[in-house]
């Protein structure tokens, strides 16, 4: 077997970066378009973020107008974008007959059509008497002909869009939603309901509060393409660079260094990135070749930054856009969720950092040189500007405005950092206009004087970037890329709208939670005597039943999120699982971070793990041996949210109360389990492990996770043996021969 740290490790430039990118981020993949469409498309890209900016700031239209609006911008992009059908040639381009620079009229049609289906219903709202259409309060569950014309064509391109930009599994689990919905009446059991009548269903997903115009899409519109845009612009800008700058002054030095350096800038990384895949190819394309270069086998490394990255999905205080939705839907302030969100990651990270370590001990990887590693003073000297609008949107964001004001503020503070400086007058209007608003929303009551002095001083001290400064046109470049980033996660937000509009139509939610509980109790009836040893019983029945229960449910969750994104994905599992969760007993924020968890794992569980694929492009390794390797490092993630259903305590503010004793004492029976896990992963703890004791401390792991004395007791007994025999061996291996 050769070494490889034999092996050549290449760098790839920025294009093979991007093209990785493309390959295994759906949303990531557009055609090419003639040059004079793609500049009209830039300058809808532009007037679509603009719109989506200024919003933000100085007030929302009323909803429908305003998710109508973004649903036009997402017609007209993705229609222009995305090929019908992906092929090798579907991207070229190609201005023959019957296209309009490069984009095929039937694909025109179809964006013309999109439009007039979103607009209409602003138009309409009061009436349109000329075509005989009513006040909207007239037609509210009695639809006319013209919105049912225009609301089948929204249901029909809205799959279309979701199709186009992230394949054939989000639409097709919808269409079975949509069955469900219209022919109710022909399922077995349980699942039997009268049906919905087409012209009844077709309003509840068209007209706004529930399906297409409901939650999902209002939250994507107003609050997630906010914080997508944020972290491109902030990427861009630098503070991406300062986070894997100092996050290898941290852990550089230490045994396997690049490892460590991949989990903690990730991390970092994770907070301001709303997508894993990019989150994997920005950190990975530094921290996998030096992984390769130090000694770690490509498979691995590309496993660690997978895992990584996939993390920052879960990482407070962005979580990739979840934490506003969940906010939304469970009605606390968006704080609760950030504070409830901070062990669970934490356990994570304490996963794959183990691992890590582990590995790095046993194949005996020593840390990066001294002469390696960035030098503190510089890294500050040079970037320390780029942190003032992440400070600047969590100082607005944890005060208590609104979660797009706080963008504003940040995005507003990046256009400062970025383009903005002292020695160059002219750029100096971009601070002054935003002190400018500042002092508005100060005069108008909006901002108290705590605040204004902080964005202004903010804006100030930005001017005085040391970097170089970021021009208009490379600004745009970046405005133009977050708006990309952003039509995949819109598209699916509006489909997914759908199964929302038709689990409260239906009540299908409880339907399938009393099924998964009626399965879990069956089956932990018959297997009770497995944990019976005459009077003593280790488990009950419930205890059974919810362990089994958990079980379906995030296997469920899994195989669904297959390559869909996680703000998306967890509106869907959310609407389905979460009744489920709730017959069992479990707080309403333990089962949603549930529904969370096990959806960001489906991006690093084989076989459709499209965050491990990019890494392992960069690796140059096996992708479906990376994703092995990633899922094992992600077994933080895995076990984590069992944790948290069994100890709500560990998210710190469940309605069960807090206790910091038993906090204490739960988190680190968990840290033991985990530990455990990873040795077990490994075979190495204090030396190299066979077997027998693998099996032995995995076992153990899993009964730590179990929050209880007597768990942990059965736990320390099962991994005593290889405890035992890892000290000795440790022992006899430091007895000189």
């Amino acid at each position: 077997m050769s070494d490889p740290r034999s092996e050549e490790v290449r760098e790839l430039s920025e294009e093979e970066l991007a093209a990785i990118e493309e390959k295994y981020d759906e949303g990531a993949a557009t055609r090419s378009v003639a040059p004079a469409f793609g500049k009209f498309l830039r300058y809808v890209a532009l007037a679509f973020a603009m719109y989506h900016y200024l919003t933000a700031g100085f007030g929302l239209p009323t909803d429908y107008w305003h998710m109508g609006i973004h649903l036009s911008g997402l017609f007209i992009l993705i229609y222009s974008l995305y090929p019908l059908v992906k092929t090798e040639t579907s991207f070229d381009l190609n201005t023959g007959a019957l296209r309009l620079g490069g984009v095929p009229f039937l694909d025109i049609g179809l964006m013309v059509l999109g439009v007039a289906s979103a607009l209409y219903l602003g138009f309409a709202w009061r009436g349109i008497p000329f075509l005989g259409v009513e006040e909207m309060t007239f037609r509210m569950g009695n639809p006319n002909g013209w919105d049912m014309l225009f609301g089948v064509i929204m249901i029909a391109l809205v799959l279309d869009i979701a199709r186009r930009t992230l394949g054939w599994i989000l639409p097709l689990i919808i269409c079975i939603f949509m069955s469900y919905a219209l022919f109710g009446q022909y399922y077995p059991g349980i699942l039997q309901h009268p049906g919905v009548k087409f012209n009844t269903f077709v309003s509840s997903m068209y007209f706004p509060q529930e399906g297409i115009f409901g939650v999902t899409l209002w939250v994507v519109s107003t609050i997630v393409f906010h914080f997508v845009l944020f972290g491109v612009i902030a990427q861009r800008t630098g503070l991406g660079q300062l986070f894997i700058d100092n996050a290898t002054i941290l852990a550089g030095r230490y045994t396997g260094g690049p490892a460590k350096v991949s989990v903690v800038s990730s991390a970092f990384f994770g907070t301001i990135s709303g997508s894993s895949v990019a989150n994997t190819v920005s950190t990975g394309a530094l921290t996998i070749p030096n992984m390769k270069r130090l000694g770690y086998p490509g498979h691995f490394a590309g496993g660690v930054e997978a895992a990584a990255s996939a993390g920052g999905q879960i990482t407070p205080p962005i979580m990739g856009a979840a934490a506003f939705i969940m906010a939304e839907f469970l009605e606390v302030p968006y704080t609760t969720i950030v504070i409830a969100a901070i062990f669970p990651a934490l356990l994570h990270y304490v996963g794959v950092f183990t691992v890590v370590h582990l590995m790095a001990r046993r194949l005996g990887l020593k840390g990066l040189a001294n002469d390696a590693l960035p030098q503190l003073g510089a890294v500050w000297r040079d970037g320390w500007a780029n942190i003032v609008p992440l400070v600047g949107l969590l100082t607005v964001l944890f005060s208590g405005y609104t979660p797009f004001m706080s963008a504003f503020c940040g995005i507003s503070l990046s256009i400062v950092a970025g383009m903005s400086r002292l020695k160059n007058p002219v750029t100096l209007v971009y601070p002054a206009a935003f002190i400018a608003f500042v002092l508005w929303k100060l005069s108008d009551g909006g901002f108290d004087v705590t605040m204004s002095a902080i964005l202004i001083v903010g804006a100030a001290i930005a001017t005085l970037n040391p970097q170089q400064r970021t021009t208009i046109p490379e600004m745009a470049d970046t405005f133009e890329t977050g708006v990309k980033y952003a039509l995949a996660v819109g598209a699916a937000a509006a489909a997914v709208g759908i199964v929302i509009g038709v689990i409260n139509t239906t009540g299908v939610g409880f339907r399938i939670g009393f099924m998964v509980t009626q399965a879990a109790q069956n089956l932990g009836s018959d297997l009770i005597w497995l944990f019976q040893w005459g009077a003593y019983e280790l488990f009950t029945v419930e205890d059974l039943t919810l362990f089994i229960s958990l079980v379906f449910i995030a296997l469920a969750c899994i195989l669904m999120g297959a390559g869909v994104p996680t703000t998306a994905l967890y509106i869907m599992l959310v609407s389905v699982a979460q009744p489920a969760l709730a017959q069992l007993g479990i707080p309403p924020i333990a089962s949603h971070m549930f529904v969370l968890y096990y959806g960001v794992v489906a991006e690093i569980t084989p076989p459709v793990c499209t965050s491990a694929y990019a890494a392992a492009a960069i690796a140059n390794s096996n992708p479906f041996r990376t994703g092995i390797s990633a899922f094992t490092l992600g077994l933080g993630k895995v076990i984590a949210p069992m944790a948290f259903v069994y100890a709500p305590v560990l998210l710190f503010v469940s309605s069960t109360g807090f206790d910091l004793l038993e906090f204490s004492y739960t988190a680190a029976s968990c840290i033991a389990g985990v530990v455990a896990l990873s040795a077990a992963v490994v075979g190495y703890w204090l030396a190299p492990m066979g077997a027998i004791y693998r099996v032995l401390m995995a076992l153990a792991g899993l009964i730590f996770i179990a929050p209880s004395l007597s768990a942990d007791l059965v736990a320390l007994i099962t991994a005593a043996p290889a405890i035992i025999s890892q000290v000795f061996a440790r022992r006899s291996a430091n007895v000189p021969a």
